[in-house]
């Protein structure tokens, strides 16, 4: 009898690489106004060289416009030109581009089925670590993110980054407050564990999170998390094949989206389903693809969404 592990097949679509917080350890970012935007003509060759290649999610990840910038009306019209031309080509689209404002999240609802922030740790003493030039990394602010989501009935993903100079205390507060807003709103469906590895690009000298502390943080995480809330681990950061199965004896069963490139992580290539899968069924692990949207939610979507969604459902015949 096999257990079931899923994954999304993703392509990641990048808005803009600028972004005003300098994180220490990013390998993503550029300084405000060394990137060109992403253009529609872009988009639309990108978009149309994934169709009929099994792609069902188009994630839209961006970084930061400051909240204050002339330039932020701009950057959200571009997302969401990004997501209605994703949906226009057939796709499921994901947005996840850092802290918005509850009417910028209430205008981005109408195009995504699904959309995502990392709290990454809660403890404030990051802001003076590897945060302290990254105003939109401070606690207070992401979590409310978590909770307007809730309040507008967004299916979410969040998890914590791992890693970073926070101590067992702070992973534990930072667990027990996503599962304090879920409690409330019910609107969380996964939450990464996302171990820190170093990069070609960041100025940090973190030496990266030690992978064999992962498998117990995956129990803890299934302790202190509800039930149904999925775990997911990322396998091209777990690539040390006894502790990804490790990880999953735990109680991950979220391998994220897999695609051609960890934008975030660009170091890292993800591994095909392919090669997961003929790694995991010797142990007794189905691999699963399923939708950025879980199946629970389907109702919290608007009618056009929700069709979407139907019909890819119907693709991949998935539980989820």
């Amino acid at each position: 009898m096999y257990r079931e592990v899923t994954y999304s097949p993703a392509y990641t679509l990048v808005p803009t690489y600028e972004c005003f917080n300098q994180c220490s350890y990013c390998n993503f970012r550029v300084s405000p106004g060394d990137d060109a935007w992403l253009s529609s003509i872009q988009a639309h060759e990108r978009l149309q060289a994934l169709q009929g290649k099994g792609i069902c999610e188009i994630l839209i990840l961006s970084g930061e416009v400051h909240p204050a910038s002339s330039r932020r009306g701009a950057w959200l019209e571009r997302i969401y030109a990004l997501a209605e031309l994703a949906l226009s080509y057939g796709f499921l689209p994901h947005t996840n581009v850092g802290p918005l404002s509850f009417e910028e999240m209430a205008c981005l609802k109408e195009v995504n089925v699904s959309m995502g922030l990392m709290v990454e740790q809660v403890s404030g003493g990051l802001l003076e670590t590897v945060h302290a030039h990254a105003p939109s990394k401070e606690p207070g602010l992401r979590l409310e993110q978590l909770r307007w989501a809730g309040e507008l009935g967004i299916p979410f993903t969040t998890g914590i980054l791992v890693g970073i100079g926070e101590t067992e205390a702070d992973r534990v507060r930072s667990l027990e407050a996503i599962a304090e807003i879920h409690q409330t709103y019910y609107h969380i469906q996964e939450a990464i564990l996302q171990p820190y590895s170093p990069g070609d690009q960041q100025t940090s000298t973190l030496p990266g999170f030690d992978l064999t502390e992962l498998p117990p943080l995956v129990a803890l995480a299934r302790r202190l998390l509800p039930s149904e809330i999925t775990l997911q681990i990322p396998p091209n950061l777990v690539y040390y094949p006894n502790l990804l199965l490790s990880c999953l004896e735990a109680g991950a069963t979220d391998l994220g989206g897999l695609g051609p490139k960890d934008e975030v992580n660009p170091d890292y290539p993800h591994p095909s389903a392919e090669h997961l899968q003929q790694f995991l069924e010797p142990y007794g692990w189905h691999l699963q693809a399923r939708l950025p949207v879980y199946s629970q939610f389907d109702s919290w979507l608007s009618p056009r969404l929700n069709s979407a969604v139907g019909q890819w459902r119907e693709k991949f015949s998935v539980r989820v």
